[in-house]
């Protein structure tokens, strides 16, 4: 079997990462032993993150060398999976044997547990962060030592250990909730008012189960995704025009790799992601950045935003605009609040990219903006970790399950100094 290729950067390539021992266990007590045996100690996904969560100076431990599992409970609801594996991969599994999962993010190709401890969502009025549909997670903790935090048993505990952030042990394996399969429409609407979308929110972000908005913040307009569930009646609401033929997220780009579009009843997975299974983003030429906004002052943001397309526009691919339901977890970006979440996807380039960024954080940090974990922030870290109500709870819980900080980094020291 040959090996996987060992990374040396992230996904995007912005981020070196600081060491050269990079593992790949093949067990859960190969890495109970790294884990006993190391000082420092991270754990990689998939490497989708753009900022340096994952960066390590001491041991890097990637966990798509452990067995892949998935264990379903028809009775409980739920599913069992590695923490390795990508969704791609849960997927396929679950839907052979009758099974959804109610919400996924854009691309499949991520892994289950990097997008659950950095906050990564979908889209959806009622749909939470991939993150609230753990039902119970298990850990390997500072000594090699396995531990379990369920949703029914463990309470503020376990509110606190769903995104983590990596800092209170290596993941193992997740349980899910999970429910029968659907199937669903996906259908584009071109030429949608950004003044629209702003004034008829609740409109917009309701009119199908799931729904993107893209945008360049110059023109004045956008297009609209909407993904229906064929169980579940059809909104009325009708702007802009109905796309004639597929539309590529970022326009003028082909859409071979595209799901399908044009109204054509699939299975979940097929029309969720905006992207096929099958379809193997390379290394990419990208960077990304994130922010929920309550929802409450999401018409603000899009004014505030639409006041500096100019600065904006020509630094970036695309804008996607979704909405996501508020939820329990400690350090959600969605904790409490329903939220819209503006996502910008940049050119490869920091220096030309960093004066829009700071004019986008300018304009919502203000209205009570938190940037995604995972994506690039300007922002100080005491002023992103002052946006959560839990966050010396969730000090307080690392401490606890990880006194000498073996699972820290300078990215999570930075959030979390000792005091």
């Amino acid at each position: 079997m040959p090996t996987a290729p060992t990374p040396t950067t992230n996904w995007a390539g912005n981020v070196t990462f600081g060491t050269s021992r990079i593992h790949r266990p093949r067990s859960v007590d190969e890495l109970r032993r790294l884990v006993a045996g190391s000082r420092h100690i991270r754990a990689l996904g998939s490497g989708h993150s753009f900022s340096r969560i994952a960066d390590t100076t001491g041991e890097l431990v990637l966990l798509d060398g452990l067995p892949r599992r998935m264990e379903l409970d028809p009775v409980a609801g739920t599913v069992t999976v590695a923490a390795g594996m990508k969704y791609a991969h849960v997927v396929e599994g679950l839907h052979q044997a009758g099974f959804a999962l109610p919400n996924m993010a854009s691309l499949p190709h991520i892994s289950v547990a990097g997008s659950v401890a950095t906050g990564t969502h979908g889209s959806g009025d009622t749909l939470r962060s991939l993150a609230a549909t753990v039902q119970a997670m298990e850990f390997v903790g500072p000594e090699g030592d396995v531990f379990e935090v369920r949703r029914d048993a463990d309470g503020e505990r376990f509110a606190g250990s769903v995104i983590s952030l990596g800092a209170l042990g290596v993941v193992t394996k997740l349980t899910l909730g999970i429910e029968s399969a659907y199937k669903m429409t996906q259908r584009v609407r071109v030429g949608v008012g950004l003044d629209e979308a702003a004034e008829r929110l609740d409109d917009v972000f309701g009119a199908a189960y799931s729904v993107s908005l893209f945008t360049d913040w110059l023109d004045g307009e956008c297009h609209v995704y909407l993904k229906d569930r064929t169980d579940r009646p059809i909104s009325s609401w009708a702007g802009g025009r109905e796309a004639a033929e597929p539309v590529h997220p970022c326009p003028g780009m082909p859409t071979d790799f595209c799901t399908e579009q044009l109204g054509v009843a699939g299975w979940w997975h097929e029309r969720l992601p905006h992207f096929k299974a099958e379809f193997i983003p390379g290394a990419g030429e990208e960077l990304q950045s994130e922010y929920f906004v309550p929802r409450a002052a999401a018409r603000a943001a899009f004014e505030a935003l639409g006041r500096i397309g100019s600065v904006i526009a020509p630094v970036i691919h695309i804008s996607e605009v979704r909405s996501v339901r508020g939820d329990d977890l400690w350090l959600s970006p969605a904790y409490g609040q329903d939220s819209i979440t503006f996502h910008f996807t940049w050119i490869n380039s920091e220096t030309e990219i960093r004066p829009a960024m700071a004019a986008v954080e300018e304009a919502l940090m203000p209205l009570g903006a938190r940037p995604h974990w995972g994506k690039l922030t300007a922002s100080a870290p005491a002023q992103v970790v002052g946006r959560y109500d839990r966050a010396g709870h969730f000090a307080r819980l690392m401490a606890e399950c990880d006194p000498a900080r073996k699972f820290a980094n300078s990215y999570v020291d930075a959030l979390f100094p000792i005091r």
